[in-house]
């Protein structure tokens, strides 16, 4: 113990001598008068105190649970802490504590003025301040307003000054406490904010924290362990601070439940004789702190937290939904599924591994709802440094499957020829509107950089002449992916509603080169159809649930429900959706995304695919979607979906667009994404499609109508193929 200088003696006798005479005075006076007067000064008090001792706004950590409500993700604090109700600790923590720290609780009224006495004598006559006179109601009014997130540093500072006007205020908070609180209640309140040090706050924080277990589950030797590190939590502490007080405080704590007759002097006895039996547990704290083996789950964390600082419900500010998130004692169950998270990361690992630069980002969403069930990558959502060279790569806790920050997204390619045909069926054009694609087409925009050009001209050609050129309507054209038909197609219905219809369903525009050219020369954008402009898994897979939903655009949803520590459940689950499409014109277009994957039109219509795979791990189950390759297989796309669940993955090198993934890989992300949709259907029934109308089918045998810039003939086809193999 530290030798007091004389200043510091002088503050002690002068406080001492105020407190003391009060003490005195009031302690003589007759029981009655007293009695009168304590209810004098209480009289009003309780209305007049701090919001927060009325209603306890003390912190507490939010939870994180996937969509059973019952596997955690993680939690997220500042103070490491959960109420519980006095019913659920075990009755020897409530003995242990009062005896530890407060023995006459159940006599006094929020101020015990004998031991207050007894503790000023004791001070002054040892020349040190071992004993503190306060009770469990005035530890509690001190340890709230230290800790009351609603009021600034200083006034927080100032609930532990040692002063006379502090301690004074203290009394009369205590006092009003106890004549609207009673004794249960008060301990209860007392045991959910109380420090037990090492970073746990609170008695359920503390039972998991050196135990493992519920406060519930205490036994006699751990509850008094916890109550003897109330009084001096950091030096006590024996994961922390020094295991040998520890134990000598738990046996000055058995001792005192001896005294309350809490215990028996045997019971004491056997308690003090177990050896410490530590079983420590972190807390998982924030969303680089998933367990292991859940790499993806960090990543969906990461997103629930951008998503909730721009939701209103949790304060006005970002400042104040981020302190909402790590104070507010909330309980999140997520939309995330763990059996398709599992299958996800298996699936974009199976692609990469976690140290290649290259990454398949993956995302899987339900239409009609808009719930994000699952997003996948192959890196570690980890703060960890990478070797030398590898900037992103095994570690990053950058936003790949969602995008934000710095992360724009990937090129698509032809996924993005949906938005044209949407367009198009929009405008009043059918499902068999015909063009007789040419392997490569003449077109009103200016060249670019790369080779395509044409006098000057842009001319984007197909990819395999021999395959996709000819005479083509949606159904082949979509199936077959024929660049020239798309790029005309998009200028006869214009290229700005080829562009607003992608951003009505949801793909936002995070490049600042896409956000410019889409907001000043969208209608001049001539190579949108073809997936040039940049988005993410999430919101292609959000894209194409869109039509799974018959036109119903949901916004990408990441929880199921928030509840706030007293029951209320926030507004914030249900999810936000709208109609943005004709339910028809959906009907339609998906009717066409059924030739891709192998399978057949309602009409009968499709004659090849570019991911036919799809239709055999799905085992004919009804299914559509689209593939996507940019230039030069820079990256590779595939997007699927049922009515149940839409998913996409892209791959991609996150941090050098140079590198080409090359086309090879299309076909095992076709097979990764067909996987993972056959994980989220399993075990649901199957669902058909609906047909469209026959006025959005047209007649498919019409005929051909050519574009007056091109000189292809009925011929054209044969011609093409023999050039090319020339």
């Amino acid at each position: 113990m530290a030798t007091p200088t004389p200043l510091s003696r002088l503050l002690t006798v002068l406080l001492t001598g105020v407190l003391a005479g009060l003490v005195l005075a009031v302690a003589a006076l007759p029981g009655n008068l007293l009695l009168g007067f304590a209810a004098q000064a209480a009289l009003g008090n309780y209305a007049a105190l701090p919001d927060a001792l009325r209603t306890p706004a003390t912190p507490q950590r939010s939870y994180l649970y996937a969509n059973d409500g019952k596997t955690l993700i993680t939690t997220f604090y500042d103070v490491n802490r959960t109420d519980v109700e006095l019913a659920e600790i075990a009755p020897v923590m409530r003995q242990a504590i009062v005896a530890a720290e407060d023995r006459r609780f159940y006599d006094h009224g929020g101020v015990d003025l004998r031991g207050m006495l007894r503790a000023l004598v004791t001070n002054v006559s040892e020349g040190g301040t071992e004993q503190g006179g306060s009770t469990l109601t005035m530890q509690y009014v001190r340890n709230v307003l230290k800790t009351d997130p609603n009021r600034t540093a200083e006034e927080r500072d100032a609930a532990t000054a040692q002063t006379v006007g502090r301690k004074v205020q203290e009394i009369r908070y205590a006092n009003a406490l106890e004549q609207q609180l009673s004794k249960d209640e008060i301990l209860n309140r007392y045991l959910n904010i109380a420090y037990f040090g090492s970073g746990a706050y609170g008695i359920a924080a503390a039972s998991q924290r050196y135990f493992s277990k519920a406060p519930a589950a205490l036994t006699l030797a751990e509850a008094a362990l916890l109550a003897g590190l109330v009084q001096a939590p950091e030096a006590y502490s024996p994961i922390d601070g020094d295991a040998d007080a520890a134990l000598a405080r738990r046996a000055y704590v058995l001792d005192s439940m001896v005294a309350t007759g809490a215990v028996t002097a045997e019971q004491a006895a056997q308690a003090n004789a177990e050896k410490l039996a530590l079983r420590p547990s972190e807390q998982a704290n924030g969303c680089a702190a998933t367990a292991s083996g859940r790499d993806g789950w960090g990543f969906f964390c990461d997103y629930l937290r951008r998503w909730w600082v721009d939701q209103p419900a949790f304060g006005d500010t970002v400042a104040e939904r981020e302190q909402a998130l790590r104070r507010g004692g909330y309980t999140v169950v997520t939309t995330l599924d763990p059996k398709l998270q599992k299958t996800a990361q298996q699936q974009a690992t199976g692609v990469y591994g976690y140290d290649n630069p290259r990454a398949l980002p993956i995302a899987a969403v339900e239409p009609g709802t808009g719930r994000v069930l699952a997003m996948a990558v192959n890196r570690h959502y980890s703060l960890d440094a990478n070797p030398d060279g590898q900037g992103n790569y095994p570690n990053t806790v950058n936003p790949l499957i969602s995008g934000g920050g710095s992360v724009a997204g990937y090129q698509a390619g032809s996924t993005f020829k949906l938005f044209t045909m949407l367009a198009a069926l929009e405008s009043g054009r059918t499902l068999s509107t015909g063009f007789d694609a040419p392997s490569r087409l003449p077109t009103r925009y200016a060249a670019g950089s790369d080779d395509s050009a044409c006098n000057g001209q842009w001319c984007p050609a197909n990819a395999n002449p021999q395959w996709m050129d000819g005479y083509r309507m949606m159904w082949d054209g979509f199936g077959r992916s024929v660049n020239t038909y798309f790029v005309w197609l998009a200028e006869q219905v214009g290229q700005d509603k080829v562009v607003e219809m992608a951003q009505r369903l949801g793909i936002t525009f995070r490049a600042e080169a896409d956000a410019n050219f889409a907001e000043n020369n969208a209608a001049n954008w001539g190579a949108f159809t073809l997936g040039v402009a940049a988005t993410t898994p999430l919101d292609l897979a959000n894209a194409y649930a869109t039509v799974a939903a018959e036109g119903t655009y949901c916004a990408p949803l990441p929880v199921v429900s928030v509840t706030a520590p007293d029951g209320q459940r926030l507004p914030v689950g249900d999810p936000s959706c709208r109609q943005v499409l004709d339910p028809d014109v959906a009907r339609a277009a998906t009717d066409a995304a059924r030739c891709p994957v192998g399978q057949q039109s309602a009409f009968g219509q499709c004659n090849g695919g570019t991911a036919t795979a799809v239709n055999r791990i799905l085992d004919g189950r009804p299914a559509a979607g689209k593939t996507g390759s940019s230039e030069n297989a820079a990256t590779e796309t595939f997007v699927g979906f049922t009515p149940q669940v839409a998913v996409a993955g892209i791959a991609a090198n996150p941090d050098d667009p140079t590198d080409l993934v090359g086309s090879a890989v299309q076909a095992r992300v076709i097979d990764a994404v067909a996987r993972i949709i056959a994980t989220a259907v399993d075990g649901q029934p199957e669902q058909a499609f609906t047909a469209p109308s026959r006025e959005l089918v047209g007649t498919p045998r019409r005929p051909v109508e050519r574009d007056p810039r091109t000189t292809d003939s009925p011929l054209s086809d044969l011609r093409r193929w023999f050039q090319n193999r020339g």
